[in-house]
């Protein structure tokens, strides 16, 4: 099966200093979940931070539908860092042969607030169409609830295949 990738982004009307607190706090990456998944972080995880430990799996962590019951479990772990910018994590997952996540916030080009960049890659062992599906959903609904607790527009700016940036209210 080929790798399959996504990119969404979506414009929040915050500085990048607060979108990237966002991005960097575990509380909000559950927000960003609820309530179709619970993430269960390794113990004593408060945060992604500057202090992450890199290249190495920080623990397990599950994955709950509709927080009750486990539907994948992960190897955490984050192999770049640049604070105020980007992190990429590259898990281990059960389901997937391989998965990357890289979020990017940058100023927005119109000067009004950030752009938060999610884009990931990934290998599903199996059901791939399902799986595809399944993680686009998520990162849809992610960034619609990014967007709500940022006080975004509920519009989303996606990439066509081409680069090209389009709005629209699919997102992908």
């Amino acid at each position: 099966m080929a790798d399959v990738e996504l990119t969404m982004t979506t414009q929040v009307p915050v500085s990048t200093q607060e979108a990237w607190a966002w991005s960097t706090s575990l509380q909000s990456v559950r927000a960003e979940m609820r309530p179709l998944l619970k993430l269960v972080f390794p113990k004593g995880m408060t945060d992604i931070g500057a202090n992450t430990m890199l290249g190495k799996s920080l623990g397990r962590c599950q994955f709950l539908l509709f927080g009750l019951f486990p539907v994948d479990m992960s190897k955490l772990t984050f192999t770049e860092i640049v604070p105020g910018h980007r992190f990429v994590e590259q898990s281990q997952l059960l389901s997937m042969h391989a998965w990357r996540h890289e979020r990017v916030i940058t100023p927005a080009p119109d000067g009004r607030g950030a752009l938060i960049t999610d884009h990931v890659k990934f290998a599903p062992r199996f059901a791939a169409p399902v799986v595809r599906a399944m993680v686009k959903l998520l990162f849809a609904h992610r960034h619609k609830m990014l967007a709500r607790a940022l006080g975004a527009q509920p519009q989303e700016i996606a990439q066509n295949r081409d680069g090209r940036a389009r709005r629209d209210r699919s997102a992908w």
